[in-house]
């Protein structure tokens, strides 16, 4: 991949951490009964980082995640975004900050049927203050980036399940945010696959856009460098992932698939 988007990379106010979550819980109240899914987490996670969120169905992964992408709200607790406390803001301000600083891959990719490549792609400008020019040509970049420049005028029909999570990450790029997270993005996805995603994901690193990954996977942990493990609405792991291994060289003892 030869194309670079200039990624955000400024850290938060009085930190060095572009997310800081602190003393965080979420609690739901059904009828008489509160139901805890977070339980005081605190967290940073640091411009350039590249983080893995794991644990298994009900720990809390997934909250913590809609948290972070400006998607729910804590009960208690404070949550900064490049120095916001986005924790305080209303929802004409979270949907802003959701278009402008965040990148959002899911499993399903959500694509847009009878919409083509590039104008999947370009879907998020249309809530940026940009001309069609522009819109365009970010678009086309972004395709560019994910390896999918021959594909731009095809429709999700017309390709495979990768090339359609690409078309995925690069709307998800078009918009030039801090951060990307990823919500088991390689779940539909058959073992090259998910590597040649996770690759995407690496290259994407290296250029300074941080990525957070929710996986139940192990093996797909790996690829990041830090992994956190949640557990009944805590985190009980936070640690350096030893030897992250390299989607590039992996893809090399990998059968191509016809």
């Amino acid at each position: 991949m030869t194309e670079r988007i200039p990624f955000e990379t400024r850290p938060a106010a009085g930190s060095d951490a572009l997310i800081r979550v602190e003393a965080v819980h979420r609690y739901y109240d059904l009828g008489t009964a509160r139901v805890h899914a977070l339980r005081g987490v605190s967290v940073e996670v640091h411009a350039g980082d590249f983080v893995a969120v794991m644990g298994a169905s009900g720990s809390g992964k997934s909250t913590f995640m809609n948290i972070l992408g400006c998607l729910d709200r804590p009960s208690s607790g404070r949550y900064w975004l490049e120095g916001t406390d986005v924790s305080t803001l209303d929802k004409g301000q979270l949907a802003a900050i959701r278009n402008r600083k965040i990148g959002f891959v899911f499993q399903g990719f959500n694509l847009l049927p009878r919409t083509t490549a590039l104008e999947n792609a370009e879907l998020p400008t249309l809530y940026a203050p940009l001309d069609g020019a522009e819109r365009s040509k970010r678009a086309a970049e972004a395709l560019a980036l994910v390896g999918l420049t021959d594909r731009a005028s095809h429709y999700p029909s017309q390709m495979s399940g990768g090339q359609q999570q690409r078309v995925a990450i690069a709307r998800a790029l078009v918009n030039r945010p801090s951060i990307l997270l990823a919500d088991e993005p390689t779940g539909n996805l058959d073992s090259r696959t998910s590597v040649e995603i996770m690759e995407i994901f690496q290259d994407l690193n290296t250029t300074g856009l941080t990525v957070v990954l929710v996986t139940h996977e192990h093996d797909i942990a790996q690829f990041a460098k830090r992994a956190v493990s949640f557990r009944d609405g805590t985190i009980r792991k936070d640690e350096p992932v030893a030897n992250p291994l390299r989607a590039h060289d992996v893809l090399k003892t990998l059968p191509t698939l016809d």
